[in-house]
């Protein structure tokens, strides 16, 4: 288990402050790909996005705020039991749960999509009225993968069963099974297939003053802006909408109490392209959701 109290030996993610009692966000990585349906190698994910992050400024223009402003501790990746999924949750989950005993907002990277189930059940132990926003390329709501249920193509399906279908936001969906797309319709899940930012914009108030929890995926991007992903799906949105999405979010009446970004996969994409969009989209996200 990655400690809170000792300074992490790898890539830092820019701006990170030691001072772990003053900080109000805690990031660390989840590098987990076991259970990946195509192309492994996202556990590489965390580590890359951090070394990548050393080209970007800490300022945002977008925001007009710089992560000297704020304060966040990198707590590193968490060892991870290589090839054990039902392990690695339990791992994952006691780790955000030191988290939110500290009163402290937990952004994760992962690793694959299934990391966010065992994220999303311990936040919700603190806020019962958790809603989730899903940004994807995939629906995610599988029951199981070839009897497999832990799956990166079952999180969603396992957080809509724990919250209630209603209190889940998916948006950039274009793939998924005939059974997924008619169990989002069929349990009231907020669905919405192909677009993100329009109605994510007009879904927005209806989480006014909620507690959420936002999942990105990076394949929910066209694989021109981010082939380095285990699932890439042709028909995406650009990075620019993607970071207008998390601008929207953050400046929305919501109230983020948990975040992660997932799937990116560098060793598809040799120039970083998809870990530098995603250093990008993480440090609008520490930006925006930390108050």
């Amino acid at each position: 288990m990655v400690r809170f109290d000792e300074a992490y030996s790898g890539h830092v993610f820019i701006g990170s402050t030691s001072d772990l009692e003053r900080a109000e966000t805690v990031l660390y990585g989840m590098p987990m790909d076991w259970t990946v349906s195509y192309r492994p190698g996202s556990r590489f994910g965390p580590n890359r996005v951090r070394e990548v992050s050393i080209v970007l400024e800490e300022y945002s223009p977008y925001l007009d705020r710089d992560l000297s402003d704020i304060h966040y501790y990198d707590a590193g990746d968490i060892p991870l039991p290589f090839g054990n999924p039902e392990k690695s949750i339990q791992v994952i989950g006691q780790f955000v749960e030191k988290v939110m005993d500290r009163k402290k907002r937990p952004i994760g990277i992962g690793g694959e999509h299934l990391v966010t189930w065992p994220a999303v059940r311990e936040v919700h132990k603190h806020h019962p009225r958790l809603a989730v926003i899903h940004l994807d390329a995939h629906a995610d709501l599988r029951t199981d993968y070839e009897g497999e249920i832990y799956s990166h193509a079952t999180p969603l399906r396992k957080i809509a069963q724990l919250l209630g279908a209603e209190n889940v936001y998916q948006f950039g969906i274009r793939s998924g099974t005939r059974e997924e797309f008619q169990y989002a319709q069929r349990e009231g899940i907020h669905f919405h297939p192909y677009h993100v930012l329009q109605p994510l914009k007009e879904a927005l108030p209806q989480l006014d003053g909620r507690p959420v929890y936002v999942t990105v995926d990076i394949d929910v991007l066209d694989p021109a802006f981010a082939p380095g992903t285990g699932t890439p799906e042709p028909g995406g949105i650009t990075s620019t909408e993607l970071l207008a999405s998390i601008h929207a979010i953050a400046q929305s009446g919501v109230h983020v109490v948990g975040a992660d970004l997932v799937e990116v996969a560098p060793a598809y994409d040799p120039s970083d392209q998809t870990p530098v969009v995603a250093a990008k989209v993480l440090r609008e996200m520490l930006l925006g959701f930390t108050r």
